[in-house]
């Protein structure tokens, strides 16, 4: 192998010759981390649902996301990009988590995405539900410190604790920020609605720093000026994005397991992602798939193009820094 080809990313199966059906499901057809050696950006899976305090099942949602994902195309049209071919993507596989213990859980986690970091590349995590961003957080925090958060959800995950216990899909955020890996400057949740415990909640999450963005906000104002919002509240900060797919509306994902009435469209979804692209981009996670409750893959189809657009976010980044150096 020549040093050019050895400096050529890897990219997708070619669904023109290989049909979309056939084979393993990785992350857009693309190699496995192991495959390749090392890769600019992971797309890991983490089957860990034992954090839910509603319906089960997102323990499954990687694989659905990957299942999902097979009618990605190589060439994002939306941001002019080919974001195999600017950086090397791949499928790193599964950290399996112990889904009996849940602090046993974070702690795999946490350490599992600092080998994933410490070799240098970023991370695109397929949850799983929302308890996995705190460990995720954590791991980013360490190389970059404390870092910008975008949070979209239908709920805000700032809750002290569910029956005592500190670590679960509502708490990971309150968390974040009692243990300083957040930068409080720059926090904002998007995409929330529905009712909550008791208007303290807005007061206590007020308090840690974060702004709402919520769905009708969102209606209101439209996609391109709530971007240009959250551009402006992130700037050039190291920047973290979690999804929780409830953001979405159910009739755009229903395969979730706390759907809350009148969220925000799959278009609108894209669309902010897209108007984001110039923010430094370090690492994502799209969580809370549930297939149980799908139908006709829409939940694990939005997901997979919501990975996608972010995984063209991170990879443009990766090629415009290595042109400048």
């Amino acid at each position: 192998m020549s040093s050019s080809d050895q400096n050529t990313p890897r990219g997708p199966i070619d669904s023109s010759r290989i049909p979309r059906y056939a084979g393993p499901a990785t992350f857009a057809r693309l190699p496995r981390l192991d495959e390749v050696g090392t890769a600019d950006i992971a797309v890991v899976g983490v089957p860990f649902d034992s954090g839910v305090s509603y319906r089960p099942g997102a323990r499954f949602g990687g694989n659905a996301i990957r299942e999902a994902s097979r009618l990605l195309r190589p060439y994002n049209p939306a941001q002019d990009a080919s974001p195999f071919a600017l950086a090397q993507v791949a499928d790193a596989g599964d950290i399996a988590a112990n889904p009996f213990n849940i602090n046993e859980a974070v702690e795999t986690i946490e350490a599992a995405a600092d080998d994933l970091l410490n070799s240098g590349a970023r991370m695109m995590t397929l949850g799983g539900d929302h308890t996995i961003a705190l460990p995720l957080l954590r791991s980013v925090a360490k190389k970059h410190g404390p870092v910008a958060l975008l949070h979209f959800d239908a709920h805000l995950d700032t809750w002290d604790t569910y029956f005592g216990a500190e670590y679960t899909h509502g708490t990971p955020f309150r968390r974040a920020v009692e243990e300083g890996i957040l930068d409080t400057e720059a926090l904002s949740h998007v995409g929330t609605r529905g009712p909550l415990y008791g208007k303290q909640d807005l007061t206590d999450d007020e308090k840690m720093g974060f702004g709402i963005v919520t769905s009708a906000d969102i209606y209101r104002r439209g996609a391109d000026e709530v971007a240009d919002q959250l551009r402006q509240r992130i700037g050039d900060r190291p920047l973290y994005i979690s999804i929780d797919i409830d953001c979405l509306d159910p009739a755009h994902a229903p395969g979730t397991g706390t759907p809350e009435a009148g969220g925000m469209t799959s278009r609108e979804l894209l669309e902010i992602l897209r108007g984001l692209s110039s923010c430094n981009l370090v690492s994502a996670d799209v969580v809370e798939v549930a297939p149980a409750y799908d139908h006709a893959e829409i939940t694990a189809v939005a997901a997979s193009h919501t990975a996608y657009e972010l995984t063209t976010i991170m990879s443009r980044q990766i090629a415009e820094s290595r042109a400048a150096q």
